[in-house]
């Protein structure tokens, strides 16, 4: 599951790489797969702690 996290910094750190670069559609792309990364950890974790 830290696996998830990892991955969404990183997206999160493309996003905000590409949106000063000005390629404002990569970070807008990267910024969604890192909010859905987050989601799913989250939703993992909420189940994993109940099991």
């Amino acid at each position: 599951m830290a696996d998830l996290i990892g991955l969404a910094i990183l997206f999160l750190i493309l996003a905000l790489v590409a949106y000063v670069l000005g390629a404002k559609g990569v970070a807008g792309l990267s910024m969604t797969i890192a909010k859905w990364l987050v989601i799913i950890f989250i939703i993992l974790a909420i189940i994993s702690f109940f099991l």
